[in-house]
């Protein structure tokens, strides 16, 4: 039986204490992360921020993973989930790859084991994401996995000297189903 945390083009998997090479690069790659410019970080912050995640509990199903491609072993970037609403049912995630590897299909197939866990294991009913507008490839492959876009918070978000605004999508577990199946290909 194949792992839940294989897919068809990576892996997830724990971080351990020497990615922190590979994540400081991506940082280095993606200049602006989301919708705020950070300061630059020393080599010892990444260390010290990976060796923590690499003993972190996960007892609030709020967690980051390693993305790893299969065909090569490489670390390619993260996924986890960051906010959870366990009373209502609803978790929002995200997903991270390293600009050396986009468009190789990594972030769809990290995303769709992520949301199965989420999902089937953990009994979630519905993933949202604030994606920012101006983010036209995240934003289609958000629509590609299912998700609907439900509202847009108008000049919401304030970087790079003006105002942007943020798509809510969101996906129902059943919706998820239908299209990816809980139990895997």
């Amino acid at each position: 039986m194949a792992s839940s945390w294989t897919g068809d083009r990576v892996r997830l998997r724990a971080i351990e204490p020497d990615d922190w090479t590979a994540f400081m690069r991506f940082a280095d790659d993606a200049g602006r992360r989301g919708s705020r410019l950070d300061l630059p970080r020393s080599a010892e912050s990444y260390r010290a921020w990976a060796k923590e995640q690499a003993v972190a509990e996960c007892d609030d199903d709020r967690f980051r993973l390693a993305v790893e491609a299969t065909a090569t072993g490489e670390l390619v970037g993260m996924v986890g989930s960051h906010r959870t609403g366990p009373r209502s049912g609803w978790f929002e995630f995200d997903v991270t790859i390293g600009a050396d590897h986009r468009r190789r299909g990594y972030a769809a197939d990290a995303a769709v084991l992520l949301l199965r866990f989420m999902f089937a294991e953990r009994r979630y009913h519905k993933c949202v994401a604030a994606i920012l507008a101006r983010n036209a490839p995240s934003l289609a492959l958000f629509r590609r996995l299912g998700f609907t876009e439900e509202g847009r918070l108008r000049e919401h978000v304030y970087f790079a000297g003006r105002h942007h605004d943020l798509v809510m999508t969101g996906m129902l577990a059943d919706e998820f189903d239908q299209r990816h199946g809980m139990s895997g290909p």
